[in-house]
């Protein structure tokens, strides 16, 4: 139901002043994925605002939805609203029901849009449109002809994880390793080693989530021992990418020696490539730095200093996927929380929230901290406990 437009409007100038006070309209635009007229209408007050709207104009402000709301409400998410969707559009996919297909350009944008949207964490925009799209994606392979059943399912592997990053994200677990059976099965259709090395990575989530770590190691370098030899750029970044994964969950195993050599080996690969995104992946130098500081947060202990030592000198720059910088905030926080500069961890959570609020919001580690920062009392308490509050401390 569209909240009125004039008291929202009133609200989100104000916490656009005020919460983020370099923040320009064509700013929240943006961080919002609204158009910039649109946003202008709103904060004058000449036209109403959709559920849908409004939670991505609170996701980029960093503030509740019921804030800016006229009656105070809450809004529910809409990712919760559509996973029962998602997983009717899973429990179908090899007998999808009839409806239209879009021509195959058109379906690779769509694929390729919402790989974008994964990458800067826009979940809420993810979980709207993907339950159609795999739908789509199912009837176009079930009809197709053989010789274009590869390049599908390829799509198919590619949109299951969009998908995927929505329910693992939103701690749907069961959903997300769904994901994965159905992309290892799609793999295995469209014969592409490198895509096959991504859907590796991907798998990697499953033991995470099961702390299952050193299982979970054992599948990635077997990942790696199958992988194309790094001669291309995609087939260097493919492995790469597949060390920076087995080095954080070797770290999570409290294997040091594990976790320093595949470090060691992401490095040396990452040397070789020019940041970018390689199938569906970020990797590059940049990347690396950014999990040099997720393997000291792995190990704990002495290691922990490092991810001091790396944030002090360097910090990621915006041309890296917004999902993996406010990762690399978050780590970060907990690194500055177990060593004592409590101010500082909350900085970083609140540099976090401002670059991927929904990924911030959704990711257990930040809850956890805020909620100890809560109870230690330190950082301005009312900023805190909105904080808290906004990401559902307890």
């Amino acid at each position: 139901m569209p909240a009125n437009g004039k008291g929202v409007g009133a609200r989100i100038a104000y916490y656009r002043s005020v919460t983020h006070p370099k923040m320009t309209q064509q700013q929240l635009a943006d961080a919002a994925c609204v158009a910039l007229g649109t946003i202008r209408k709103i904060e004058r007050g000449e036209r109403g605002v959709t559920d849908a709207t409004l939670e991505a104009i609170a996701d980029a402000l960093g503030v509740e939805p019921s804030r800016l709301r006229a009656d105070r409400t809450p809004v529910r998410t809409r990712v919760h609203e559509a996973l029962p969707a998602l997983s009717a559009a899973l429990a179908t996919y090899d007998l999808p029901d009839e409806g239209p297909v879009r021509p195959l350009p058109e379906l690779r944008a769509a694929v390729a849009e919402a790989a974008r949207w994964r990458l800067a964490a826009k979940y809420t925009r993810l979980a709207r449109q993907l339950p159609d799209l795999l739908a789509e994606l199912a009837r176009a392979y079930n009809m197709a002809a053989d010789a274009q059943r590869p390049e599908l399912a390829g799509l198919l592997v590619k949109a299951y994880r969009s998908a995927d990053a929505v329910a693992f994200k939103y701690g749907a677990h069961d959903l997300s390793a769904r994901l994965i059976e159905l992309m290892r099965w799609a793999v295995r259709e469209a014969d592409d080693p490198l895509l096959s090395a991504s859907v590796a990575y991907v798998r990697a989530e499953t033991f995470f989530a099961a702390r299952a770590h050193a299982a979970g190691l054992r599948v990635l370098e077997h990942a790696l021992d199958a992988a194309p030899a790094p001669t291309t750029p995609p087939q260097i970044a493919a492995k790469g990418a597949l060390h920076m994964r087995a080095a954080v969950i070797a770290g999570r195993a409290h294997d040091a020696a594990a976790a320093v050599k595949h470090l060691d080996e992401a490095v040396a690969l990452a040397e070789r490539v020019a940041e970018d995104v390689y199938y569906g992946t970020a990797f590059g130098p940049d990347s690396v730095k950014t999990h040099e500081v997720s393997v000291a947060v792995s190990l704990g202990d002495a290691h922990v200093g490092r991810a001091l030592e790396v944030a002090g000198a360097w910090e990621p720059p915006k041309e890296l996927p917004a999902e993996r910088r406010s990762g690399f905030y978050i780590e970060l926080a907990r690194a500055q929380l177990w060593t004592g500069p409590a101010d500082d961890a909350f900085e970083s959570l609140k540099v976090a929230r401002h670059i991927a609020p929904q990924h911030t919001r959704e990711h257990p580690w930040v809850r956890e901290d805020a909620a100890t920062l809560r109870r230690l009392k330190r950082a301005d308490a009312e900023a805190l406990t909105a904080f808290a509050e906004w990401c559902a401390a307890t």
